[in-house]
């Protein structure tokens, strides 16, 4: 019987702990962390996506600003609204929700976030830190896996881990922050060849593709660790579910799983951020 990597409780516990360090904070300094949440247009995921942030972030004793703009704001417009929110001393992390309107060059925008405040790990200098393994703020939803994998005492060292997706803050960062633990790692995408055969080689899957029931239960090896990181409508993930778990060990659960542990990072490293700054 497969066995569910749930990330509720863990996220939890983090939480908690980010809070009484925010309340520490506030008390012998009189410094609330605080994140500022900047949404460009009305999409509606977007703004629940936030709404939920900003609700997990009252909760934990920690500030939120919010920004909206409209969808028509251009990549000058938005830069400049970032780098007023990177120069705040009362502003300890900043969040641009993505993915933005398609006319704003997502990249500039990201890194017009000073890197002390990038809490949600989406700068070329936080993924410089990732791969290097040095001091930085990890991309939340791949931190947020790597934390899952080691609460659920998962072999890292040696084991081979195939990521399917590319993007350059999930399927990238999740691929660094692997090998950092000693796996061997294969990155896979949609334009992948025999993907399938290269799954069933993997110890560990990540799934980050974007796409609803991708994976299929015959493309993994039984007892391999599967982690999916999509999220589709319907609460449906990038891996068939059903079919995963008659072969996998251990399988993230869509939602519960690695959802909750990358708000809980974002908390985490927004008091990271206020205790350093």
């Amino acid at each position: 019987m497969t066995n569910l990597m749930i990330g509720t409780d863990l996220a939890a516990e983090m939480v908690a702990k980010a809070a009484d360090r925010a309340r520490v904070l506030q008390e012998q300094t009189g410094v609330q962390p605080t994140l500022a949440t900047v949404l460009v247009g009305d999409d509606p995921a977007s703004a629940t996506y936030v709404r939920m942030k900003q609700n997990r972030c009252k909760k934990a004793g920690i500030g939120s600003r919010s920004v909206v703009l409209p969808a028509e704001t251009t990549t000058e417009s938005l830069v400049a609204e970032l780098q007023k929110l990177s120069g705040d001393p009362e502003v300890h992390g900043i969040l641009l929700q993505h993915p933005v309107p398609g006319h704003i060059d997502e990249r500039a925008a990201f890194e017009a976030i000073d890197p002390a405040k990038d809490v949600d790990g989406v700068t070329m200098h936080a993924f410089a830190a990732m791969a290097f393994g040095e001091p930085g703020f990890r991309s939340c939803t791949p931190g947020g896996i790597l934390r899952l994998l080691e609460a659920y005492d998962v072999p890292l060292a040696g084991a081979h881990a195939v990521v399917i997706g590319r993007s350059p803050i999930l399927g990238k960062p999740a691929g660094m922050l692997l090998l950092a633990s000693n796996a061997t790692v294969t990155y896979t995408h949609s334009r992948t060849t025999n993907l399938p055969e290269i799954v069933r080689t993997a110890d560990i899957v990540v799934a980050a593709v974007g796409k609803p029931n991708f994976v299929r239960g015959d493309w993994l090896k039984p007892g391999a660790v599967v982690v999916d990181a999509g999220y589709n409508e319907g609460n449906v993930g990038d891996v068939h579910f059903d079919e995963a778990a008659a072969v996998a060990s251990l399988v993230t659960p869509v939602p519960g799983g690695v959802g909750p542990m990358t708000i809980a990072l974002l908390l985490e490293q927004t008091v990271d951020a206020a205790e350093r700054l």
